[in-house]
């Protein structure tokens, strides 16, 4: 990596922000074929909010996230997790934060086939070799919903289920973010709200914080903040959004 700020010299993060990025460049290529993915960005994702990232196609919003939870790296620019700024880990360092301190939920659900939903649920906890916390696992598993699913696997789960069983997996460690990268991607739009539902209950209830990227003005209706994207930048953002709202900024994007 280039053009990377020590920790000391490095801006400190917002007291108030989960995550975010100080002047984050991410390029790809050389020379004449170089693409800017990011161009300069600098945004706090604030603590207790759920926040939808959007733009149009080549955008550069799921390179933000993917940089913004240490599964990619910047150019030039800095990314932080709470305090702690993702180029001061070596690779040990980082994997446990992302384990500990960071809740993914992605498209495809990723769950195992050959362990239950409460096996899956509490992976995370295994693998950092911890036990699951009853009262937080209860809390957990009535938000989202699968109490009486906990012994199935995901073959015998609809695809609802199975999204919500990794909804209720990022949560169960008590992450410091939650990132969710096209949730709704793979549902119907019954099981789509359904989840969307879960996560607002996640931030309301159980204080969690969530970033998202989609393309769905109806999910990103959901949330409580938008960040807009094009080109790689920071173009516009959008408080207590509606999908209409949301639809009709999009159409400026033309995609």
């Amino acid at each position: 990596m280039t053009g990377l700020p020590s920790p000391d010299l490095a801006p400190a993060p917002a007291p108030t922000a989960a995550a975010g990025a100080v002047d984050a460049v991410k390029t790809y290529g050389h020379g004449d074929n170089i693409v800017r993915a990011l161009d300069d960005v600098t945004v706090a994702f604030d603590r207790g909010a759920f926040t939808a990232i959007m733009g149009p196609s080549g955008s550069g919003k799921s390179t933000l996230m993917h940089c913004l939870a240490g599964l990619d790296s910047l150019t030039s620019g800095a990314v932080y997790i709470g305090t702690t700024y993702l180029a001061s880990l070596d690779d040990k360092a980082l994997t446990r934060l992302r384990r500990d301190q960071i809740g993914f939920v992605f498209q495809a659900f990723n769950l195992l086939p050959t362990l239950t939903a409460e096996e899956n649920i509490t992976l995370p906890l295994a693998l950092g070799g911890h036990r699951p916390e009853k009262e937080w696992l209860d809390t957990v598993v009535s938000t989202v919903g699968l109490g009486d699913r906990l012994n199935h696997r995901p073959s015998e789960l609809s695809g609802g289920q199975q999204q919500r069983v990794a909804v209720a997996r990022a949560l169960v460690t008590r992450p410091q973010i939650i990132f969710a990268d096209e949730p709704t991607g793979n549902l119907d739009s019954r099981s789509s709200g359904e989840i969307l539902a879960f996560m607002q209950r996640a931030v309301k209830e159980l204080g969690q914080t969530i970033v998202m990227v989609t393309h769905d003005p109806t999910a990103a209706g959901h949330a409580d903040r938008i960040i807009f994207l094009a080109d790689g930048r920071i173009v516009d953002e959008m408080r207590e959004p509606t999908a209409d709202r949301v639809l009709d900024r999009m159409k400026q994007f033309g995609d």
